[in-house]
């Protein structure tokens, strides 16, 4: 279930423009080590290449996501054909999307509430720095990945 901006007043929603370059965007916090680590993983995984991929730094961040949300990189942010989802929601729904046992552990994730699911990813968010490091500048997708990454 897509969350509304009552789910997220923190994050500050806006309607998504008509013109998204893709159905479905992973935005990310381009100088996160733990983020990095998770594009790398999904890459792996996407083997129907389904997922885009784009920093909150980026272009296309700036297009389709309100500034609230592109300041605070402390949340991936999932767009899904004309939804936007935040948090481990995100992370749910892009695992479900991978399918196979990606999908098959989000759907059992999706049985513990949300509160409690964000309460962790909150945990996570706030030490993934310190734990995983901070690069200087966004990734750089190799010429093979290059198609799938946004500005």
């Amino acid at each position: 279930m897509p969350e509304t901006s009552a789910d997220n007043s923190t994050l500050g929603e806006k309607s998504v423009p008509p013109s998204v370059p893709a159905d479905r965007i992973v935005f990310f916090d381009g100088v996160c080590g733990l983020c990095n680590y998770t594009i790398n993983f999904l890459l792996k995984r996407d083997t129907k290449e389904i997922l885009q991929f784009a920093p909150l730094q980026g272009t296309t961040a700036t297009e389709v996501l309100c500034a609230d949300v592109r300041k605070r990189l402390d949340t991936i942010v999932y767009y899904r054909d004309g939804q936007l989802y935040y948090r481990s929601t995100a992370v749910l729904q892009i695992l479900r999307d991978l399918g196979g046992v990606s999908g098959l552990f989000a759907v059992l994730l999706l049985l513990i509430p949300r509160f409690v699911r964000d309460f962790g990813y909150r945990c996570i968010s706030a030490s993934r720095y310190r734990l995983f490091g901070r690069y200087e500048s966004c990734r750089i997708p190799t010429p093979e990945e290059r198609a799938r990454f946004l500005n």
